[in-house]
């Protein structure tokens, strides 16, 4: 009778696999066996009152794919073809008729090189692609740290998505409604495109951060919010969770095409950057993170506060080893 491969197995041959920065013959072997073989222990019930935040655009989890893509190759529009292709689809996550709202990372006033935002080539492919399954409409906004023209310029995000047919918004003080967040946050202003889609989805850059150590999917939620955002850097990880809870994203894409090691989460020295050509898409934003964090800051979930915060609400797996695992080249 063959045994079930141990978690610690499947964990450590998922970080091997993207630190190598190529799967090569013998990591598609190992991407099959990840997918057929990795699996989530059967779930419980929900702790607290998670269940109360569901969003509309949430996925229903499906046993029969992945929850989490591990894609590599050199063109990042074709990681994310590839990433939505083996999570079943881009229809699965849109449907005709669907408003999207794209949120990507457009803090900093830098270009794509820097790795400061989010690469503007995998934006404009999910444009494209969610234009091509029938979204009625497509946004891509963020609310930026720095002036917002010049980050939604540089950063190339802009020009990607308006040539792909979205409509890009900088922010300014009508693009806001206040809304009660609930849990520990309250009342703030919340971006309206957000409160209006119908499908919402998250593309975060990974990178360093100097206050959480690191800034990935989760954290990618400050920038739906207007305001005295460094009331939010207070309890910065009890933020990360509430905003992320509220949001609920249909799907989410960690660029890991070139990360910020150091220095974050401004960069601007191109000897912080490290090229990865990694896409980690799916399902489970906890599990995305904390394989992110292993991954490439060697990072253990169980130290960062804030995953253990969004495990313990059901928001996903932070034992990112136990979710069903595809990994691919590309």
């Amino acid at each position: 009778m063959e045994t079930e491969p141990d978690p610690s197995s499947r964990r450590d041959a998922l970080i091997k696999l993207a630190r190598l920065g190529g799967l090569g013959a013998a990591g598609t072997g190992l991407a099959v066996w990840l997918s057929t073989r990795s699996r989530r222990p059967e779930e419980g019930v929900a702790n607290g009152e998670a269940a109360a935040f569901e969003r509309r655009n949430s996925i229903p989890s499906d046993p029969h794919l992945p929850e989490m893509v591990v894609a590599q190759g050199d063109d990042p529009r074709a990681l994310v073809r590839k990433s939505l292709e083996a999570l079943g689809g881009t229809g699965r996550f849109i449907a005709r008729g669907d408003v999207v709202l794209i949120k990507p990372n457009i803090g900093w006033d830098r270009t794509p090189e820097q790795a400061a935002n989010t690469n503007p080539e995998v934006v404009g492919e999910m444009v494209r692609l969610a234009r091509e399954a029938g979204a009625k409409k497509v946004v891509v906004t963020d609310v930026s740290c720095n002036e917002p023209r010049r980050c939604f310029r540089r950063s190339g995000i802009a020009d990607a998505a308006s040539r792909e047919g979205a409509e890009v918004i900088l922010p300014d003080d009508r693009s806001f409604k206040r809304v009660d967040l609930g849990r520990n946050l309250g009342w703030w202003p919340v971006l309206e495109s957000l409160l209006a889609a119908d499908k919402v989805i998250n593309i975060p850059i990974a990178k360093h951060h100097s206050l959480p150590g690191l800034t990935l999917g989760m954290k990618n939620w400050l920038g739906i919010v207007g305001g005295p955002r460094v009331w939010l850097h207070q309890d910065i990880h009890m933020s990360v969770v509430d905003l992320a809870e509220f949001a609920r994203p249909a799907l989410t894409i960690v660029d890991a095409y070139r990360i910020l090691v150091r220095n974050g989460p401004t960069g601007g020295s191109l000897s912080d950057v490290e090229v990865k050509k990694t896409l980690i898409a799916g399902t489970d934003p906890v599990a995305l993170d904390a394989y992110a964090a292993k991954t490439y800051w060697n990072i253990d979930y169980r130290t960062l506060k804030y995953l253990k915060i969004a495990n313990d609400r059901g928001m996903g797996n932070m034992n990112f080893e136990q979710v069903r695992t595809r990994a691919l080249t590309v």
